[in-house]
């Protein structure tokens, strides 16, 4: 019986759709709310390109630095690479010891991650202040 009234219901209706008009507040504020999308977006792109002029200067700017930090350190390596030839060519008996006091950091550093060094700086700073009588074949 059911199934008969709800056929019944289906076949008696119109199948016309059913279009309703926007009352006119609603049109006007579609229009406004579009209006306002359009600026938010175009203010958006300007700030997206103002950001991206920022970003390019800054690049710039961090590159220029880095050539120039790049520069003098290959003008330092220079210098200090003619200067230990110079002194390699000034070989002295008895200047062994200072020589590798040069080539050594004698900064004590406290970090747990490296090993206690402190011994070898000692022996080598001795060794410097007074070096061992060379030996006679």
């Amino acid at each position: 019986m059911l199934y008969f009234v709800v056929e019944l219901f289906a076949s008696s209706a119109p199948t016309r759709p059913v279009t309703r008009e926007e009352p006119e507040k609603i049109k006007k504020w579609r229009e406004e709310q579009k209006k306002r999308l359009e600026e938010k977006d175009a203010n958006e792109e300007k700030r997206k390109d103002e950001l991206r002029e920022g970003a390019k200067k800054e690049l710039d700017e961090w590159y220029r630095h880095h050539e120039e930090q790049i520069a003098k350190t290959k003008t330092a390596n220079r210098n200090a690479e003619k200067q230990f030839v110079a002194e390699a060519d000034e070989i002295e008996p008895g200047t062994e010891w200072e020589r590798i006091a040069k080539l050594c950091d004698f900064n004590p550093k406290s970090s747990k991650t490296s090993k206690d060094v402190s011994r070898m700086r000692s022996i080598i700073l001795q060794l410097k202040q007074t070096p061992p009588a060379a030996k006679r074949a």
